[in-house]
């Protein structure tokens, strides 16, 4: 059985054409398309205007997923790692960052894997206790590479190198050509997080969880890539691995003990 893997969503910020609504929700198709390509089942998961009932609509969901991918994304409210905004800071969307941070915690616990892509990896990082660069170009004088690309999405733009003793550089080798486009990134590093991949300009491009068996997390958007480069499906096809590792654990805990 394919394992169940849970996209938060986003909102139309424009009325939708076919449904004639305004604010739909919905997830990058590219990123669904990815899932169902490694083998999992993908389901999206809106927020709640009411930010109240972010921790008990997670605490739920958690329950009916293997696995949590957190996609790109609007920015993330500097609020949430103790700053105020400045005038570079983008867009951002505080429902949607709250039902996240209540996903991440409660997939951890659950001890559910989690890959998170490009504004997904700096969320996770907040969420643990690491702060970002609101805006790299005015914040971070040793950025030096164009990380909002202006080619299209489906092309790579600039390399990454890959820490050589990591999952990831199992998966895409230690060095890769990739995709970029964000003007956030990661800062400080949370607690529990290690840097896996880093642009030429020393810009943080990869996490990991210590242990680099629950959390894979990028900066580029290997969803964009993969149909013209395998290698970058593979981080989904391990999140869809570690999935089904964790149904089977979850199911033989729950089976009544022999006597």
């Amino acid at each position: 059985m394919r394992p169940i893997i849970a996209m938060t969503a986003d909102t139309l910020e424009e009325p939708s054409t076919s449904l004639n609504v305004n604010q739909a929700d919905y997830a990058p198709r590219d990123v669904k398309n990815a899932v169902i390509a490694a083998g999992g089942v993908p389901v999206i998961l809106p927020f709640p205007d009411d930010i109240s009932l972010a921790t008990e609509l997670a605490q739920a969901a958690v329950t009916t997923f293997d696995g949590l991918l957190l996609p790109g994304g609007p920015d993330v409210d500097p609020t949430l790692y103790g700053e105020e905004p400045s005038f570079a800071i983008g867009a951002t969307l505080y429902p949607k960052d709250r039902l996240e941070q209540a996903l991440i915690r409660a997939t951890l616990a659950a001890g559910k894997p989690i890959m998170a892509i490009c504004r997904g990896m700096q969320i996770l990082n907040v969420t643990l206790g690491g702060t970002l660069y609101q805006d790299l170009a005015s914040q971070d004088p040793d950025a030096t590479i164009r990380h909002a690309q202006a080619a299209p999405g489906q092309f790579p733009t600039h390399h990454v190198t890959v820490k050589a003793t990591s999952q990831l550089a199992k998966l895409i080798g230690e060095q890769a050509y990739v995709n970029s486009r964000h003007h956030e990134a990661v800062k400080r590093v949370a607690p529990g997080l290690q840097v896996v991949a880093t642009a030429p300009d020393g810009v943080i491009e990869a996490l990991a969880d210590q242990a680099d068996r629950q959390i894979m997390a990028v900066q580029w958007h290997p969803e964009n890539l993969f149909a013209a480069d395998a290698a970058q499906l593979r981080p989904f096809t391990l999140l869809v691995k570690r999935a089904a590792a964790a149904r089977t654990t979850a199911t033989f805990a729950a089976q009544p003990k022999v006597s």
